[in-house]
């Protein structure tokens, strides 16, 4: 089995550019969007499980990285003629007025201007631990926020910004993500992961073991924030449209949220719980509708969708409290070994 995992993982990639090709085809604009979205939900769960889930972190602020990448990458790629457009109570700086760049190198420096926000961020922060860490990343996460709201200037305030150009397609959006898993393996498996995992486990060990507490700390924070910004670039530029509310709080707490359901500190579980919890949340919309069986009409109740969509929540948590995988990850092993499955399942139900 081990002889031929290259080849598995190749075939396997082929098979899904292709099911990639064949959704293209046959998804109507609405289907399209939301496959977008589990992408950039895959990248976005990612980034905030190598913080929190790998090294042990407790962040909120992520929402605020986000914002960062989205605004950087709206700005870099908008045309000169909708900034003016945009900008109407102000103008907008000079050195942005006549910017156009491609969405490529766009798209990148929204990861780098995050990821240098994140080490800003990071390095007084990253002294703190547990709760106190949490409470200081979502004040700069709100700090980011209001400040995009007040410099009308720069990000035209709480007006947002308006028609960006829709770069973000399935294969952006699905390309960045298989990039962020790959990476994400490699960092895992190497020297470095390990060193973010015994940081998790136990910092006194692993600082008696010779690991440099901050450095991997600030490395992984500011990774994460790259991830991040690339995140929200995708999505600012899927949605065309982007303003300061859109980054608050709750943003975070859903991100968390597929983090926590498909298993904090495992890759495969983030993976399938940003494409459950994505579409699970679109599919469940029918609820808030009049739904019409033709022999009998059941009215729709406004919020429905996610008083089930937490119940089901629940139940997922109470049968597997670390999650849907725990800190299990995928094997091709595992995969072709029915039993290897049912005993992840069992270690989680206990």
């Amino acid at each position: 089995m081990k002889k031929g995992r290259l080849e598995l993982n190749i075939i396997a990639m082929a098979l899904f550019i292709g099911l990639l090709f064949l959704f293209r085809i046959t998804f109507d604009s609405y289907k399209m969007k939301i496959l977008n979205l589990c992408g950039i939900y895959i990248i976005l769960g990612l980034s905030l499980n190598l913080i929190n889930g790998f090294t042990g972190l407790f962040s909120l602020g992520h929402a605020g990285f986000m914002a960062v990448g989205a605004y950087t990458a709206g700005l870099l790629t908008m045309s000169p003629a909708m900034k003016e457009m945009n900008f109407f109570m102000k103008p907008i700086v000079p050195f942005l007025a006549e910017v156009e760049w491609p969405f490529f190198p766009a798209l990148l420096m929204a990861g780098v201007i995050s990821a240098l926000m994140g080490f800003l961020i990071g390095s007084p922060v990253l002294k703190l631990k547990d709760d106190y860490l949490a409470i200081a990343t979502l004040g700069f996460s709100e700090i980011i926020r209001v400040i995009f709201t007040n410099t009308q200037s720069l990000t035209n305030g709480a007006l947002g910004l308006k028609g960006l150009p829709i770069y973000t397609n399935i294969w952006w959006s699905w390309g960045a993500a298989i990039f962020t898993i790959l990476f994400m393996v490699f960092l895992i498996k190497g020297s470095y992961g390990k060193a973010l995992k015994a940081i998790r486990e136990d910092e006194i060990a692993a600082e008696a073991m010779g690991i440099n507490l901050f450095k991997h700390k600030v490395m992984s924070f500011t990774m994460g924030a790259f991830f991040a910004g690339i995140g929200g670039a995708l999505l600012g530029n899927l949605l065309g449209t982007i303003d300061p509310n859109m980054f608050r709080f709750v943003l975070t707490f859903n991100i968390l949220l597929i983090v926590v359901l498909g298993g904090i500190g495992s890759i495969t579980g983030t993976v399938i719980s940003a494409v459950v919890v994505t579409v699970a949340m679109e599919a469940l919309r029918v609820l808030d509708e009049t739904i019409n069986f033709g022999f009998v009409t059941i009215q729709g109740i406004p919020g429905m969708r996610m008083v089930i969509f937490s119940l089901l929540l629940m139940i997922v948590i109470l049968f597997y409290q670390q999650g849907l995988m725990g800190t299990k990850e995928f094997t091709w092993d595992w995969f072709f070994n029915g039993k290897g499955f049912r005993k992840t399942l069992k270690k989680e139900v206990k």
